[in-house]
C-alpha cells in the first residue's frame, strides 16, 4: 500500500505517508516554552510510528503567538528546550522525521485568552470579528522586523534540529492576511495586485534560502480557498502557488479560516483542493480534510490527489493509527516488534 511507502523529500527519508499535521495545543505558558505534556504529546506520535511530525504553530516573536499559551521559537531559552524536544522524539523513533511550523498570528491574535499583547498588526487595520481587537496597519519597519523574524526563526530551528521547517501561510493569520485582497488593502509594494501581495511572503522565502540547507524539508501550509468565493479564492491561491514554487520543497493544503465563514466538513472535503495544486507543481503535496481511515489514506494517494495524507484529529484520538493499521511489522519501532507478531 501506498500509506506505508518510504518517501525521500530532499534526501530526507520519511519512513511512511503520514503526517501529524500542526494542531495548537495551548499547554504552554506566557514564556512560549515547551513542557511535559509536549514531549509526551509528540513522544506518543512518534512511538506510535507517524511517518513525519510537523509542530504545532510557533511564534516567531512575542506579538506572533495566538494565545499566551502557544509556543514560541524567539528566545534562547526557548530553542534550548525544542532542541531537547526533537532528540526526544527521534530517540523514541530515530525513523519518524520532525519539522516546525512557524507563525505570526497577525489580527488573529486572542485577546480574549489573557494573552499580554501590546501591540497587534495586520497588514490593513481590519478585525477579523466583533470578538477581536483591532489590529494596526503595519509599517514598512513593522513588515521587515516580521520578515526579520521568520528568517531567524528559521536558524533557531535549524539550531535545534528540526528536519525542516514549515511556513504558516494558510488560516488567517498573518501571511495569508497579507495573501488575500479581502484582509488587504494596501496602496504600497505590499498590497494591489497578486505580485504585490505574495511580496512579504516571497521575501521571506527567499531570505530563509540564503542559508537553508539543501537536505532540510522548507514547506508552507496555504489555505487554497476562503469560502467566501471559492473560484476566485483557488485562483488567487494558484497564482501564489506559481509565484513560490521554486522555492518551496512542499505544499501542505487546508483551507478556510480567513474570514469567519466556514465549510460544511465531510470526509475528504479539502483533498480536491489539493488536487488541485498538485497539477501545478512537482513537489510533493500533503492532503488534509478529516481524512480518518486506511481506505480513505489509500485512495486519496492512489488517485493522485496527494504524496501525503494528514491525519489531524484521528491521531490525537488514536496516536497508534500507523502501527495498527501497517501489516508489515517492520516498519514498526524496534521495542514493538514483538508485541505486535
Amino acid at each position: 500500500m501506498q500509506v506505508f511507502e518510504k518517501v525521500l523529500v530532499n534526501g530526507v527519508s520519511i519512513p511512511n505517508r503520514i503526517v501529524m499535521p500542526p494542531m495548537c495545543m495551548y499547554i504552554s505558558d506566557n514564556a512560549g516554552l515547551a513542557n511535559e505534556f509536549h514531549f509526551q504529546h509528540y513522544g506518543a506520535r512518534a512511538v506510535g510510528g507517524v511517518g513525519l511530525i510537523i509542530q504545532e504553530a510557533t511564534g516567531v516573536n512575542s506579538n506572533g503567538r495566538i494565545t499566551n499559551k502557544d509556543l514560541g521559537i524567539y528566545t534562547q531559552e526557548q530553542v534550548a528546550v525544542l532542541k531537547n524536544l526533537v532528540a526526544y522524539v527521534k530517540k523514541l523513533n530515530p525513523a519518524t522525521k520532525m519539522m516546525v511550523q512557524l507563525g505570526h498570528a497577525g489580527r488573529k491574535v486572542d485577546v480574549n485568552s489573557g494573552s499580554d499583547i501590546p501591540d497587534i498588526v495586520a497588514p490593513s487595520p481590519l478585525k477579523f470579528n466583533e470578538k477581536y481587537a483591532s489590529p494596526r496597519e503595519m509599517t514598512l519597519e513593522d513588515i521587515n522586523n516580521v520578515k526579520r523574524d521568520f528568517i531567524q526563526a528559521a536558524k533557531n530551528a535549524l539550531e535545534a534540529g528540526y528536519d525542516g521547517i514549515e511556513i504558516h501561510a494558510a488560516h488567517g493569520y498573518l501571511l495569508n492576511q497579507f495573501l488575500s485582497g479581502i484582509t488587504n488593502h494596501r496602496k504600497d509594494n505590499y498590497g494591489g495586485s497578486s505580485e504585490n501581495r505574495v511580496r512579504i511572503l516571497k521575501e521571506i522565502l527567499e531570505g530563509i534560502r540564503e542559508f537553508f540547507p539543501k537536505d532540510k524539508i522548507l514547506g508552507i501550509r496555504l489555505s487554497a480557498v476562503d469560502y467566501s468565493d471559492v473560484e476566485a479564492t483557488l485562483a488567487e491561491t494558484i497564482e501564489t502557488v506559481k509565484q513560490i514554487d521554486s522555492l518551496i520543497d512542499m505544499f501542505h493544503i487546508s483551507s478556510g479560516a480567513l474570514t469567519p465563514s466556514a465549510p460544511v466538513n465531510y470526509h475528504l472535503y479539502q483533498v480536491d483542493f489539493a488536487r488541485k495544486i498538485k497539477q501545478l507543481t512537482t513537489k510533493p503535496i500533503i492532503a488534509v480534510g478529516l481524512i480518518t481511515t486506511l481506505e480513505e489514506a489509500e485512495y486519496v494517494l492512489q488517485s493522485g490527489s496527494s504524496d501525503f495524507i494528514a491525519l489531524g484529529r484521528e491521531l490525537l484520538r488514536n496516536p497508534n493509527w500507523v502501527l495498527l493499521n501497517d501489516k508489515n511489522i517492520e516498519n514498526a519501532p524496534t521495542y514493538y516488534k514483538r508485541s505486535f507478531k
